[in-house]
């Protein structure tokens, strides 16, 4: 009897290790369609997440292959490209990155690993710093807490840097009613309101300021999801079974594309749970 639970755990342990190595370099295209009578003409944006500097192939070149596939308009990024980690090279990133904007233009919405760089000099030195000005060398200015309108489009995207308060562990940290009228302003009247905030956990009071669509990241679909039942395992936070753990969530009329994102840091697998890249397609209502 102990030989046959032997042999089983043994398959059992030598199935799950296969499936976390191919879902950890995998990634699946995932798709979703918006009509808002606010949006003048056709846009297909790319949204990316939580990369963490990794590649898909010699210079990701299967991630850039798979995007410029879509033919996107815009690409929209959901914070957290590269990791902070002191004396880590960014340059994968900013490689991507590179080829991404010498291509299309790209909005970037910072995660907590870019905001880290800038918080805590003490730990990371001149990483932020550096990292700011290769980001705008290839023509990227990060949205913190900022805008950028296309009017042609009908389509507003805004960047949220929300304070590290919000990134505790263990518990979620309430958010003042007004504070994100206070970091952001209000929102444009008569355009279709994209905005990038990486913690999903806030979603209501994303919706609640006005965002119509808010793109997010950082659950990393729970790194691992329970077969069958579907549920992302645990979150950045350590929160077992988050409410938010990737795919579409809805407050009223407001949306929210949670992407399980791209790569891996801190628990360094993905375990039925490969990295997402989303496609979304915004129209004309008619």
């Amino acid at each position: 009897m102990l030989d046959i639970l032997a042999t089983v755990f043994g398959v059992v342990f030598i199935v799950a290790v296969w499936i976390a190595l191919y879902d950890s370099n995998h990634f699946t295209v995932r798709r979703f369609q918006i009509s808002d009578r606010r949006i003048r003409k056709p846009v297909r944006a790319v949204v990316l997440a939580d990369l963490h500097n990794k590649r898909y192939g010699k210079d990701n070149e299967r991630l850039l292959e798979e995007i410029r596939a879509q033919k996107p308009d815009v690409i929209l990024v959901a914070g957290d490209i590269l990791t902070a980690k002191p004396g880590k090279s960014f340059e994968p990133a900013i490689a991507f990155l590179r080829e991404l904007a010498g291509e299309f233009p790209v909005c970037y919405g910072n995660g907590n690993h870019e905001h880290r760089l800038n918080l805590y000099p003490h730990v990371y030195g001149d990483m932020g710093k550096r990292y700011g000005e290769a980001l705008r060398e290839i023509g990227i200015e990060p949205l913190v807490n900022n805008h950028v309108l296309f009017r042609e489009w009908g389509i507003a995207v805004y960047g949220a840097q929300i304070d590290k308060e919000y990134y505790r562990r263990f518990a979620v940290r309430p958010m003042e009613e007004n504070y994100l009228t206070e970091i952001l302003g209000r929102r444009p009247e008569g355009l279709y309101t994209v905005l990038l905030a990486h913690n999903p956990d806030y979603f209501p009071r994303y919706a609640g300021w006005g965002a119509d669509l808010t793109l997010s990241g950082h659950v990393h679909g729970g790194v691992a999801r329970v077969p069958f039942w579907g549920k992302g395992v645990i979150s950045p936070g350590y929160r077992l079974f988050p409410k938010y753990d990737g795919g579409i969530f809805r407050e009223g009329q407001a949306v929210m594309v949670l992407s399980r994102g791209l790569g891996m840091h801190t628990i360094p697998i993905r375990l039925f749970n490969p990295g997402e890249l989303w496609v979304i397609d915004l129209k004309p209502e008619e």
